[in-house]
């Protein structure tokens, strides 16, 4: 699927199930059958979101008031954009220690975005990266680097039930955040931005108690360790452009889509 995610984003305009599912070699019943399954709506559907201006769009429709979130009690322990996510943070201590005493267990497993590298404690996920686009060492050596001091042993199995229900989007998944905590109070505040929705990095900014931090909170942003489950792509710019995302822009472009598409299902 995620061939398929990447031929639909290089394409030009939308290509039919036939052209799409011989790129990939599978016939077309199969293949609607497949992508239906991983991403959760047809590939006709997807493309609709993914090639209309849809940053701009949700800019204009859906932007959140996170002022306004907050104040009725969504937080990081609330029902987070269809996922029941539950998180807490190191102390300001354990996170300039880089990790020292720390297991991480890490694992690849399967995405409707591409490979997944899932990393984590016995207390909750700590990582997870896209690798589509910035290859697997790359991706490895990013998160790795983060916590430099951590012993990491690879243990699929133990991190397998988290994994699934975080790339399922369904079930529990308990996050073991890893930052210093103006980091911590940014990813807050994207838990707050439910799915299908986005936000900017001055409103960002503003929620947090930092008006004039939009720069600070856009490298936040940029450091968040778990990719989908904390929302970084759903902060764009004022303008409605996209601006960066970590694990490269056509992922943040497939995430938008696939939650939009979902949203109005």
């Amino acid at each position: 699927m995620r061939r398929a995610i990447e031929a639909i984003d290089a394409a030009d305009g939308p290509l039919s199930l036939e052209a799409l599912s011989a790129q990939i070699g599978m016939s077309p019943a199969h293949f609607q059958r497949l992508f239906s399954a991983w991403v959760g709506i047809s590939p006709k559907r997807y493309q609709q979101y993914l090639h209309l201006d849809q940053a701009k769009q949700m800019l204009r429709e859906r932007m959140t008031t996170l002022q306004t979130s907050h104040a009725i009690g969504l937080s990081g322990s609330s029902r987070l954009h269809d996922l029941f996510v539950r998180w807490e943070a190191m102390s300001p201590g354990d996170f300039a220690r880089k990790g020292e005493g720390l297991t991480i267990h890490w694992g690849w497993f399967d995405s409707p975005f591409g490979p997944a590298l899932v990393m984590g404690t016995d207390r909750g996920l700590c990582g997870l990266a896209f690798a589509a686009e910035t290859g697997p060492e790359a991706a490895m050596a990013d998160l790795r680097a983060r916590w430099s001091k951590a012993r990491f042993a690879e243990n699929p199995r133990a991190l397998a039930p988290m994994a699934k229900a975080a790339l399922a989007q369904r079930g529990e998944t308990r996050l073991h955040l890893i930052g210093a905590p103006f980091q911590i109070k940014v990813w807050e505040a994207l838990l707050r931005i439910p799915s299908g929705h986005v936000t900017t990095y001055s409103e960002i900014a503003g929620a947090i108690g930092s008006p004039r931090a939009v720069r600070a909170v856009g490298t936040a942003v940029g450091r968040n360790p778990v990719s989908w489950l904390i929302p970084c792509h759903r902060a764009l710019r004022k303008s409605g452009a996209l601006g960066g995302y970590h694990w490269g822009l056509p992922v943040k472009r497939a995430l938008l889509a696939y939650e939009s598409a979902r949203r109005d299902g």
